[in-house]
């Protein structure tokens, strides 16, 4: 058999085994050595294997994962997140449509000391759906509003996709950081827009609840400090080059554990649980970080990364077509595979194609994150999805989906957007 083929039947035989209940990260690892092991010999397959999980984690830049999601972990624990949701509650929650508008906010602001999509999601799921359920909200918007809006996780920073996508690509992940904060912005404002639209044409979906004063709109604004001061001092500190984002990261988690104990708001338990959580989600994280580099060694021998990035660079086509081809590989792979290692999986096919072309390298991460953002909530494998139904197994799964439905048509126009004017992601960063 051909180089080429071999490559091929590696990667049909990966489809079928993500299918399965094997984790994401052991799958990849295990067809990386066996193909890597066929082509080049048993020895240097395992030498590679071990190469490359030693590195993983043995590695600096990823340490920044574990420290974000210890963030993530002690903020959940605390109370921060339904805080942040009360706020927007009294805020927003007085109109049609309220309460799932300040869903959306609440995510918002959970994501910029998450750094996780499922963690948003599943968190704000917890917090949310009892209440719109309480309010009489239709359930399907409910749900897709929390599933949608958690996407926001990899968007707004810190994000563990735009880490990942920094070391693959050997990008900066400080300008990554800076470029997800607006298009965070304008996401978060097209999912208010789609719900708006939404109950606007069908106001019995999220009726109105109880209004609130002035000043009880003000006093809410406390709820929302501390997560802003911590943002502000993480990524204040990255845009002005006074951290590394590893620096930023270790800060980040240091100050969210000091507000939560002079706040007397983190019991030992909740402290216990918030390291077992962070323990947990990076490790998975970097198993599949190491298995996704394995599987990648296993291509670069097969040539097909070329081969294909060759290809779809000479196609006769202008380059925004071909970009507009690359996103859609991306829209339908992630309807088939987990965000995150469709992303390990295509990268290092793509960002030359992409960098070849002319585009710029930090515009194209927030473009490869809005496609992730799509894929966990599209089905079959919507991931964000299922994370919801597992909280709110009141509500069937398809109700779910059809949920999501407004929402995908604002990640989409969100896409066309910064097709448009790549300013939105490039300003920020540009300024640093």
């Amino acid at each position: 058999m051909s180089l080429t083929t071999i490559g091929i039947l590696g990667i049909i035989i990966l489809l079928i085994f993500l299918f399965s209940n094997i984790p994401v990260g052991f799958v990849m690892g295990m067809i990386g050595v066996l193909g890597f092991s066929y082509l080049k010999g048993f020895g240097p397959g395992l030498s590679i294997l071990a190469k490359d999980y030693f590195e993983m984690f043995s590695s600096h830049s990823l340490t920044v994962i574990p420290l974000f999601m210890f963030m993530g972990q002690i903020s959940f624990y605390s109370g921060i997140s339904r805080r942040l949701y009360d706020s927007a509650y009294v805020m927003m929650g007085a109109r049609k449509g309220g309460l799932a508008m300040a869903t959306v906010a609440a995510c918002a602001g959970f994501a910029t000391i998450s750094g996780s999509t499922n963690a948003t999601a599943a968190t704000m799921a917890t917090v949310t759906i009892p209440e719109m359920k309480r309010y009489k909200y239709d359930m399907g918007l409910a749900a897709g509003t929390v599933a949608a809006a958690g996407s926001l996780g990899i968007l707004i920073p810190p994000s563990t996709i735009f880490i990942v996508y920094g070391i693959l690509t050997e990008q900066s992940i400080g300008k990554l950081f800076m470029a997800g904060i607006l298009p965070g912005i304008l996401l978060s404002f097209l999912f208010m827009m789609a719900i708006h639209l939404r109950v606007r044409k069908h106001p019995e979906m999220g009726p109105a609840g109880p209004k609130t004063t002035l000043i009880q709109k003000i006093k809410s604004l406390s709820g929302i400090f501390e997560a802003l001061v911590i943002f502000s001092f993480v990524m204040g500190g990255l845009f002005f080059g006074f951290f590394t984002p590893t620096e930023a990261a270790a800060t980040g988690a240091f100050f969210t554990l000091l507000v939560s104990v002079v706040r007397r708001q983190l019991s030992w338990q909740n402290f216990l649980k918030s390291i077992a959580d962070t323990t947990r989600l990076s490790c998975m994280v970097m198993v599949i970080v190491a298995g996704a580099t394995v599987f990648g060694h296993f291509m670069a021998v097969t040539r097909i990364p070329f081969t294909l990035s060759h290809w779809v660079g000479n196609l006769p086509l202008p380059p925004m077509l071909i970009m507009i081809v690359i996103i859609t590989i991306y829209i339908i792979g992630g309807c088939f595979m987990d965000g995150f290692a469709l992303i390990m999986l295509t990268v290092p096919i793509f960002f030359p194609v992409a960098t070849t072309l002319g585009f710029d390298p930090i515009w194209f991460g927030v473009i490869i994150v809005l496609v992730a953002e799509m894929g966990v909530i599209t089905p079959p494998v919507g991931i964000n999805v299922y994370v919801v139904y597992g909280v709110a197994k009141t509500i069937p799964l398809e109700t779910i989906f059809k949920g999501v439905a407004p929402f995908l048509i604002a990640l989409i126009i969100c896409n066309l957007l910064l097709l448009l004017f790549p300013q939105i992601a490039t300003f920020l960063p540009g300024l640093m």
